[in-house]
């Protein structure tokens, strides 16, 4: 697209149990109660922060020091401190606190805005992630029969029902199928579950007939509101202090697997994003509107996690909540073809002024004196990318996915005709079917999904089996002093 200069951009999605959690960059992030609010405010009855906080807290096991008030201790999910640390993000921190952004000993608690190292959903140095979580300790259940190799072909129905699933075990093999006693739940993602209610007759009616796909049902909505956060990153070559681009090779990359076998903090269980810090592009905005994400390490163009050979850092950043939205298309009726993705990156202005307003605070915060005594040279961008149009240039060559794609299957009222799903994950005009995963994000949550998603999938579960909701909590006290101050002005600010 004309954002990205032109260049197409590959996202990668999880085909594995646990999904996209098993390969993600494990970082856990909830976001803003604002994000879940706005959705209530749009319809969607039982979606508010206060009411989505419980299942936030279901979901997780906090490991160390928490506020009970705003995180929970007996989940499944560990979430775990970072037990590794780095001269150079403690300088980038340092530095950031020097410009005036706290540090914040937990984003996902009282308040967001802040720095400091990432939580993550790490435990005795090994991923935990949906399938180690929850998935394993009930495959040996007697009403749970998982097959591995399965891909989902369509979904079956009878008039506006839906009966079942076929599968295939690979192009060319037999389409087999399983018979739905009560529902179907889709769970592909943002990017295959309109893939597969598009190649199952439920979607834009022009679409279908373009593809040749009987309609079963003309839903405008599914494949549409795709939305992502572009992630922007600089680098500086630094001096002075061994970073992951030499650790991370030969024989001190065997110390660090030492280290790991022994469980000592290693290289090993960490994220490429190692510390975070949540700011506004611009003083006046009332809430934070950039999630930066620090690295002591720099990486080459080509292969995604390439390493440079020269020492370096990385700071990238995306916006929390753009404005820009594409779409999710099946190119034909092969279902083992991957979907059109296009998000429309920065096709919105006001995304494409805060990339350049992130673009500059990056440098800033790259070159603040306490990271300054290891800066050797500036990489990305270079030194001379002075103004607006030069900073933007560089985010339309060199930006890329943080792989949070959400929006295709929108949650919202009936009435409304975008709308996919209702508030109960049903989707709008057909029986015994629903979806629960990113897709049915109405609007994109301040920072990385993967929190929202198994808040989602642990909230799904209650109304798949006909229990009341948990109660709401009582307090909205994490909302930050600026959102209470003016939650109108945020309003505006997102509208």
């Amino acid at each position: 697209s004309e954002g990205t200069a032109g260049r197409r951009i590959p996202i990668m999605h999880g085909r594995t149990l646990g999904g996209s959690s098993s390969i993600n960059g494990f970082n856990y992030t909830r976001g803003l109660p604002i994000d879940y609010d706005t959705w209530a405010g749009q319809g969607n009855a039982g979606w508010s922060y206060a009411e989505v906080l419980p299942y936030f807290k279901r979901t997780e096991r906090r490991v160390g020091p928490f506020d009970p008030r705003y995180r929970g201790g007996e989940g499944l999910l560990p979430i775990t401190d970072s037990d590794w640390s780095h001269p150079l993000c403690d300088a980038f921190i340092d530095g950031a606190v020097a410009m005036g952004i706290p540090r914040n000993p937990d984003y996902n608690g009282e308040k967001q805005a802040g720095v400091g190292y990432y939580q993550r959903w790490i435990h005795h140095g090994r991923r935990v992630s949906s399938a180690r979580a929850f998935l394993r300790p009930a495959m040996k259940r007697s009403n749970l029969k998982v097959l591995t190799n399965a891909h989902a072909v369509s979904v079956m129905f009878e008039g506006k029902r839906a009966i079942g699933v076929c599968y295939s075990r690979g192009p060319g093999c037999p389409v087999q199928s399983v018979r739905a006693r009560k529902e179907v739940i889709l769970c592909a993602g943002a990017a295959n579950t309109p893939k597969l209610l598009q190649l199952s007759g439920v979607g834009p009616r022009a679409l279908l007939d373009q593809l040749g796909v009987p309609v079963v049902h003309d839903l405008p909505g599914v494949g549409e509101n795709c939305q992502d956060h572009y992630m922007v990153r600089s680098s500086v070559r630094v001096k002075g202090v061994k970073t992951l681009n030499s650790t991370a090779r030969g024989f001190r990359l065997l110390g660090e697997i030492a280290k790991w076998l022994l469980g000592k903090p290693s290289l090993l269980a960490i994220s490429p994003s190692v510390a975070y810090g949540f700011w506004q592009s611009r003083e006046t905005l009332p809430v934070t509107d950039l999630q930066f994400c620090f690295s002591p390490g720099s990486f080459a163009s080509g292969l995604a996690g390439k390493l440079n050979f020269f020492p370096g850092m990385t700071l990238g950043f995306y916006q929390l909540r753009p404005h820009s939205t594409g779409f999710v298309r099946a190119q034909s009726t092969d279902p083992f073809q991957d979907p059109i993705i296009q998000p429309n990156y920065l096709s919105d202005e006001r995304d494409r002024q805060v990339v350049i307003d992130g673009v500059r605070l990056t440098r800033r915060l790259l070159h603040t004196p306490q990271l300054q005594v290891y800066c050797d040279q500036d990489v990305a961008p270079p030194a001379s990318a002075i103004s607006d149009s030069d900073l933007l240039d560089f985010a339309r060559n060199n930006g890329g996915t943080a792989w949070h794609l959400i929006g295709t299957c929108r949650m919202g009222l009936p009435t409304a005709a975008d709308s996919v799903v209702d508030s109960e994950l049903r989707v709008i005009g057909m029986q015994g079917l629903r979806v629960v995963d990113a897709s049915i994000m109405p609007t994109m949550p301040s920072g990385n999904t993967g929190a929202a998603t198994m808040m989602i999938a642990e909230k799904a579960a209650d109304m798949i089996l006909g229990h009341p909701p948990l109660p709401s909590e009582p307090l909205n006290a994490m909302r930050s002093a600026a959102v209470e101050r003016s939650t109108s002005e945020f309003a505006t600010f997102v509208a």
